[in-house]
């Protein structure tokens, strides 16, 4: 049996609405989102959709959190704590405000950031918290939120792989993962729930902020005082060929996320009770990939079995997580280290463990069929712990 890719076009929903939004830009003749209209619509309508005030539409989600990072405004040195499961794009936009990326360790159910971790490496040069709603699943934001306020930092929240994730309840407005924090990012690219090839979003409610953040992405340029640069700034602008083609597949989310559902819960349902393994809490989750915890090891040796039996699974989700990544023994500019001089990231032994031997994860994707979900249960109860 062949499982939908998102590398491939029966693993997408793209289809003629999405052709007919790229026809209609091409037509226009204009495709250029500083004098277009298909991006500024399609800030209106995620802005809409989350209840939040203002949506910055950029490049990418890398983009999209380097606009989180400006707006957090660390000075030089000054340290962002964040997660060292995740996407070098997560921290990539530290090291480019010349601030420095402090790994806290997880919360091993799920490989979120562990907010007790967090709190520990709080310090005098601690500007902001980064967390990440790894794989779908919601970070414990509420926890975060807190710790913030009472230490003066400002929280971003990386919602790339969590479009639509639900919050526990409480949590305003409107429960979804991105409105907690002071700014919230969104990812467009290939792999993500919704796609246009690249491009992100930043989501704040904070007319400041927003106020930055565009600023930062048009080259610090305030065109309302004609060509007049007022700041720093980098071209991260969406191109209106982009903002069409997601604002099409923006219409199609909603249904990408329950068909994504129904087939996860499919298989949770399947695999309730398997030994030797922790299943992933379904509330709230938008099922970007399919998490498994072992937590008594053998994640590669499963994921192995699984990809013979023709499932895409890998285990680890990183070759190795970010705290231990080469890139820090790699200069940053030129041949200077800087801001990193003497830097040596800290041990976080729980996500060690988790990338090594106890986390496994399985691509997900709306297209799967009942049939799908079933094949993976079948090979997932072969599975037998280490005794």
């Amino acid at each position: 049996m062949k499982f939908p890719s998102m590398a491939e076009a029966a693993g997408r929903t793209l289809g003629d609405e999405e052709v007919a939004a790229a026809e209609r830009v091409i037509r226009s003749g204009m495709l250029n989102s500083v004098w277009g209209t298909e991006a500024r619509s399609l800030e209106r309508e995620v802005a809409e959709l989350y209840g939040v005030r203002h949506a910055v539409a950029c490049s990418s989600g890398t983009a999209a959190l380097h606009l989180a990072v400006v707006a957090a405004a660390p000075d030089p040195g000054d340290e962002i704590i964040t997660t060292p499961i995740t996407d070098f794009g997560t921290v990539a936009p530290i090291l480019a405000q010349n601030a420095v990326p402090v790994f806290a360790d997880v919360d091993p159910s799920d490989g979120n950031l562990d907010p007790d971790a967090v709190e520990k490496l709080i310090g005098p040069r601690t500007r902001a918290i980064m967390a990440v709603h790894l794989f779908g699943a919601a970070a414990r934001v509420a926890e975060l939120r807190a710790l913030a306020d009472r230490h003066g930092l400002a929280l971003i929240e990386d919602c790339a792989q969590a479009w639509l994730t639900e919050l526990p309840p409480g949590l305003p407005p409107g429960g979804l993962a991105g409105t907690v924090g002071d700014v919230a990012c969104l990812s467009l690219q290939q792999w993500k729930h919704i796609t246009c090839g690249d491009g992100g979003l930043a989501l704040t409610d904070d007319d400041e902020l927003a106020r930055r953040m565009r600023l930062f992405s048009d080259k610090g340029w305030d065109r309302a005082a004609g060509r007049s640069y007022v700041a720093f700034g980098l071209n991260y602008r969406m191109t209106e060929l982009q903002a069409a083609v997601a604002r099409a597949q923006l219409a199609k989310l909603p249904e990408v996320v329950a068909a994504r559902r129904r087939t996860a819960l499919r298989l949770l349902e399947a695999l309730e009770g398997l030994p030797g393994v922790r299943l992933p809490r379904p509330q709230g989750h938008s099922w970007w990939l399919f998490p498994l915890v072992l937590p008594g090891g053998g994640a590669p040796e499963l994921a192995e079995r699984l990809r013979e039996a023709g499932i895409p699974a890998r285990a680890g989700y990183l070759e190795q997580p970010l705290n231990r990544a080469p890139v820090w023994d790699a200069p940053v500019y030129g041949a200077s280290h800087y801001p990193l001089e003497g830097y040596a990231p800290r041990s976080c032994p729980e996500a060690e463990r988790m990338v090594a031997e106890t986390l496994l994860i399985i691509d997900w994707n709306e297209n799967y069929t009942p049939d799908h979900a079933d094949l993976v249960a079948r090979e997932l109860t072969k599975f037998r712990p280490r005794p």
